[in-house]
């Protein structure tokens, strides 16, 4: 991302974070998410007009317990909703040891920026959190708060991702271009394919993630309260990566 939109993004999530309301700090959140999504597209047709501009790679980024699982299924989801794919690394007892991401370069920068400050506010919640009914794992309850706010984040980016495709494609039209969009984005998305198959094989289908905890509902409401960018990327970037 330039450093120009980047600048943007993160004064856009620091007016969300010192606003006076809810509401007005939706509204803030909200354009720095639908500028990240944007510049997405930009890159996109940029690297079309210039090929090897945006290459296609992986990113491995190391999990730390505890809950290196749901860690790994914030990642590789937030990866998804934003054109990459990710691969999972186990290790034994259900851990994750890390995770690769894969895709365009370009992609790949937001997703890390993303995933860095998502990770901080999640793992700033988890450790307060305690499950509400007496008796209940607090492991498990934190499993199930972290599956859920995956969950949601998910579903907010891709949302995103689909508002900024839909609006790129009405311009495109407006100014006598129409398909353009869609045919560059369709093409990197089958490359982008192309190969994570020849790069990863051998790779099996992955299980469908369970959990048993309460905390989902609670997880899912802290995700649709998410920073989808985080204004604390700026201090501690790397830090956050597997913290």
């Amino acid at each position: 991302m330039g450093a120009d939109k980047l600048d943007t993004v993160r004064k856009l999530l620091a007016k969300a974070e010192g606003a006076a309301t809810p509401a007005e700090a939706e509204i803030y959140t909200a354009k720095a998410v639908e500028l990240m999504a944007r510049h997405g597209i930009d890159a996109a047709l940029l690297a079309a007009a210039d090929p090897g501009s945006d290459e296609i790679g992986g990113q491995r980024i190391a999990m730390d317990d505890p809950y290196s699982a749901g860690k790994a299924r914030l990642l590789a989801w937030t990866a998804g909703a934003l054109q990459c794919r990710a691969v999972l690394h186990t290790a034994s007892g259900g851990r994750v040891a890390a995770v690769t991401v894969f895709g365009f370069a370009s992609d790949r920068e937001r997703v890390e920026l993303l995933y860095t400050s998502l990770l901080l506010q999640a793992t700033s919640q988890l450790v307060r959190l305690r499950p509400p009914w007496p008796g209940e794992s607090v492991a498990a309850y934190r499993r199930s708060w972290l599956y859920g706010f995956a969950d949601e984040v998910h579903r907010r980016l891709a949302e995103a991702e689909s508002r900024a495709r839909s609006r790129a494609e009405e311009r495109a039209e407006r100014a006598a271009t129409g398909g353009g969009v869609t045919l560059v984005l369709a093409d990197r998305s089958r490359r982008v394919e192309r190969a994570y198959a020849e790069a990863f094989p051998r790779l099996g289908r992955a299980r469908r993630a369970t959990y048993s905890g309460s905390g989902f509902a609670h997880g899912a409401e802290a995700g649709r309260r998410a920073d989808l960018g985080g204004a604390a990327v700026a201090g501690g970037r790397r830090r956050a990566l597997g913290a």
